[in-house]
């Protein structure tokens, strides 16, 4: 880890390799797996009964994880004397990331509130339960789409169209 100049501090590199490589690992497996999880929470209060502190936990990870990869991700775009265009559009869209993690975390959120509620009283909350599972399908299944597409523009910009061809 090193400091920036006029910035907090970054993590560079984690055994001798690039951070951004080992943590963005950990970002696209666990912001689609809370997605995925909090639209079963969402469709399944059984589900959600048995998931829901997990789903939270999860989401706070990939909060906290998120500007950790992309402050990394910054560090390594740096140190490219003459970054590609498909490597600038990787670093744009894992800007982006942030928003998409934190959208998670509040529905993870909302689902929690949800079962506090329902563990409270025996009473049914059909709108409630109805509108977090509209939010969790609409942020699960962007957020997913957003962890590709920039994983798409990342391995571009690694290995070029190779990426993509199967070969």
């Amino acid at each position: 880890m090193k400091a920036r100049p006029n910035q907090e501090l970054t993590i560079t590199t984690i055994a001798g390799l690039p951070a951004h490589v080992l943590l963005v690992h950990l970002v696209v497996v666990l912001a689609p797996a809370t997605a995925l999880l909090e639209m079963l929470c969402g469709l399944w209060p059984a589900a959600r009964r048995r998931l829901v502190w997990l789903v939270l936990a999860m989401a706070v990870v990939t909060t906290v994880l998120t500007p950790l990869t992309t402050e990394a991700g910054q560090w390594l775009l740096d140190q490219e004397k003459d970054p590609t265009a498909i490597l600038q559009t990787h670093a744009e869209r894992g800007e982006q990331m942030i928003y998409f993690s934190i959208a998670l975390l509040l529905v993870a959120v909302a689902l929690a509130f949800l079962h506090w509620l329902e563990g409270r009283s025996d009473k049914r909350r059909a709108a409630a339960n109805i509108a977090v599972l509209l939010l969790a399908v609409v942020v699960g299944i962007s957020s997913i789409v957003a962890v590709v597409r920039i994983g798409d523009a990342g391995s571009r910009a690694v290995w070029g169209d190779n990426a993509n061809s199967g070969n």
